[in-house]
């Protein structure tokens, strides 16, 4: 009897990568359209997920220049530009065989996808760090300052010592550890761009939880950036306690 498509659409679905190569092989002399198009399927699938293993290899080239020295530790920050809440910076030490796929600049990424590769970064992590530094001291030193505190304090928080640090663009003061900065290194480097992941998702959730206490300035949904409506909000309620005296000071008459 033969098999009907919907049963080897399932097949195909449960099959590991192993397996969709024997299928393929087994059906594709199936005279059938349905089953020719469930070969094509499977076929732009598995050619999909080989380009971006590749992109991912790409990505790994400084973390294999510098991995005989020890463990690699990718460092990046979120939130140096709203006009509300903490810069955050993460820190992310990755296995040598490390897979994570879709792995990339967080900025490139949708926020269901960021939340994904958060989770997956975090079980597969040797060690992961985060830094977080609020508005007042951003006021007090400046953001490129706190920026610097926020990477130093993600670094302490690591469970082991890396012995390279690859930063996004950066070169952290007063760190001891050598230090490569790569210019849009989220989009260069795993380590970075899983660093960005971490540092992203831990800001968006914390400005989600602002937004239950102060819903009036709409924090859920620009997380602290300087859209239209935040504006409007500072100058319709005042600035928060969260909102960065320096950042706003041209959207309110005194601060």
């Amino acid at each position: 009897m033969t098999k009907s498509i919907a049963k080897i659409k399932q097949e195909f679905e449960q099959a590991g990568k192993e397996q969709l190569l024997e299928l393929i092989a087994q059906y594709e002399t199936d005279p059938r359209a349905g089953v020719a198009n469930l070969i094509r399927i499977c076929r732009r699938k598995e050619e999909a997920l080989e380009e971006e293993r590749q992109r991912l290899d790409r990505m790994k080239v400084f973390e294999r220049e510098y991995e005989h020295l020890g463990y690699v530790c990718g460092i990046d920050e979120a939130g140096r530009g709203p006009l509300a809440g903490p810069v955050v910076a993460g820190a992310v030490i990755l296995p040598k065989d490390c897979e994570i796929l879709y792995l990339n600049d967080s900025k490139q990424l949708t926020a269901k996808r960021r939340e994904e590769l958060y989770d997956e970064i975090q079980e597969k992590a040797v060690a992961t760090g985060v830094g977080m530094v609020g508005p007042h001291r951003i006021d007090e030193i400046n953001i490129l300052q706190a920026t610097y505190e926020a990477m130093c304090e993600a670094i302490g928080q690591l469970s082991v010592i890396p012995q390279v640090l690859l930063n996004d663009a950066v070169t952290i003061p007063q760190v001891v550890i050598p230090q490569v900065p790569i210019i849009k290194g989220d989009g260069k480097s795993v380590s970075i761009a899983a660093a960005s992941i971490i540092a992203k998702v831990t800001r968006d959730r914390l400005m989600v939880e602002y937004d239950e206490l102060m819903p009036e300035y709409g924090f859920a949904s620009h997380k602290g950036y300087g859209s239209a409506a935040h504006i409007a909000a500072i100058q319709k309620y005042g600035p928060s306690p969260i909102h960065r005296s320096t950042f706003i000071k041209n959207f309110v008459n005194a601060v």
